[in-house]
């Protein structure tokens, strides 16, 4: 599904729904308030305090990255969206679909070793056997299950928190105030434009970071785009490459994790004449390999303003 636009905005629903609200943070504090494992590596947990996308994928690639690059062993965990296999699953980027574990997992998997798994003790536990020195968790910030984890609040600086009410009635899965209270830093992706630092504790630091094309995406300059995408948010994808002055001569948004049937394919395919049929890499991994190769896929990578407080922060989780 595509988030209400009143999640954003505020309307007639949020009064109405605002009495659910009490169930929402009911069912957050009774899971929050179960025992916890303590893993015997680092975990860094990359979660957020909405439903939807923050940014937590493309914070956990740059985090997986830059671990790999001062010699840990880095292994990712994630809970994947959707995937037909059942129990923890180390993913293997060449082999699996996303059929079968999600397309997230995959994204992950091409980086560094991925659990993915519903049960993430489970997942943590086997990465954890099979050699890894330090855990990245895509998502789990309302997961009470492991203790002691780094835990990172992730925040689009485009969205914020919406409209500051829990679902159903907003997009939060719990109080701001509440989710910070457990994370070591906050990390703010693009402009604040939702003024989303003022609901943060003050002594709560922020980390600020933005997205950045990579060279395939910018390839698209002053090229002809009929671009698609099935995201939490893909009005961001096609925006940045309006940004990069290509020529969009079309858009089409699906839902988040969206299946494309080989007629939609082929409709786009025929809209497509004399243009490139763009996507995303995570839209990218859910298509067929002969519809893979007809996508031109352009994505993102985090430019970081500071980044000796982001090689801080990993130091002391590190220590």
């Amino acid at each position: 599904m595509q988030a209400p636009s009143f999640w954003r905005d505020g309307g007639w629903p949020v009064p109405l729904l605002a009495p659910f609200e009490r169930v929402t943070a009911w069912l957050t504090a009774r899971r929050l308030g179960h025992g916890s494992w303590m893993p015997p590596v680092p975990v860094i947990c990359c979660g957020n305090a909405t439903v939807g996308g923050a940014g937590k994928t493309t914070l956990a690639l740059d985090l997986g990255a830059r671990l790999l690059a001062r010699g840990r062993r880095a292994g990712f965990v994630t809970r994947g969206y959707g995937g037909s296999l059942a129990g923890v699953v180390r993913v293997d980027a060449a082999t699996h679909s996303a059929a079968e574990v999600g397309d997230e997992p995959l994204l992950l998997a091409a980086v560094a070793p991925t659990w993915r798994g519903a049960d993430r003790v489970a997942a943590m536990r086997e990465a954890v056997a099979g050699g890894t020195q330090v855990i990245v968790a895509d998502d789990g910030l309302q997961n009470p299950a492991f203790a002691h984890a780094a835990r990172l609040l992730v925040i689009d600086g485009e969205s914020g928190f919406g409209n500051g009410h829990l679902l159903p009635a907003g997009p939060l899965r719990e109080r701001v105030a509440d989710a910070a209270s457990r994370c070591i830093a906050a990390i703010l992706i693009g402009e604040d434009r939702a003024h989303a630092t003022l609901a943060l504790p003050p002594a709560l630091p922020v980390l600020r970071a933005r997205l950045v094309a990579d060279p395939a995406a910018r390839a698209l300059a002053g090229r002809r785009v009929v671009a698609f995408a099935g995201l939490a948010r893909p009005e961001k994808f096609f925006g940045m490459l309006r940004d990069l002055r290509a020529d969009v001569v079309m858009t089409r948004a699906f839902a988040d994790h969206h299946d494309f049937r080989p007629q939609e394919l082929e409709a786009l395919g025929a809209c497509a004449t004399g243009a490139v049929l763009a996507t995303t890499p995570k839209d990218a991994v859910r298509l067929a390999p002969t519809w893979r190769a007809r996508v031109h896929v352009a994505g993102v990578a985090l430019a970081w303003q500071d980044e000796a407080q982001l090689a801080a922060l990993l130091d002391r989780v590190l220590a």
